[in-house]
């Protein structure tokens, strides 16, 4: 299976803006439909971004929208979240995310099939 390497994670004051970035290797020629999850302490991990295999779709939560921004390149099999106007609320960990199999805009826990490792992002208020 794939193996997903986050980075870019850290803290920065409210209203700053914050850059992840995600790369899958391990399985040449396979391209995956990617995105980003997260968890705050004490609560369920959720979604916050997908992009399709072909980068020409992407989702987001409703709580990023006009925030977040997600891309992708797809030579790399990477995929990037820019965050902007970043809020003590954003404060979890970022997990990146890959999916194979499931339907192109279904973005659930039970929809992934490959995780990162999480990255820490703390906005300070």
């Amino acid at each position: 299976q794939p193996q997903l390497a986050e980075s870019g994670g850290g803290l920065v004051q409210a209203g700053g803006s914050l850059r992840l970035s995600c790369a899958a290797s391990g399985r040449p020629g396979t391209t995956y439909a990617m995105g980003w999850f997260r968890q705050a302490p004490g609560k369920l991990r959720e979604f916050v971004a997908g992009i399709s295999w072909s980068g020409d779709r992407t989702y987001y939560a409703d709580s990023v929208k006009g925030r977040f921004t997600i891309s992708r390149v797809n030579a790399m099999n990477a995929v990037s979240l820019q965050m902007a106007r970043l809020k003590p609320d954003d404060t979890a960990v970022y997990y990146c995310a890959a999916k194979e199999f499931s339907p192109p805009g279904q973005w659930n826990l039970a929809s992934i099939d490959y995780w990162g490792q999480g990255t820490q992002v703390t906005i300070s208020s």
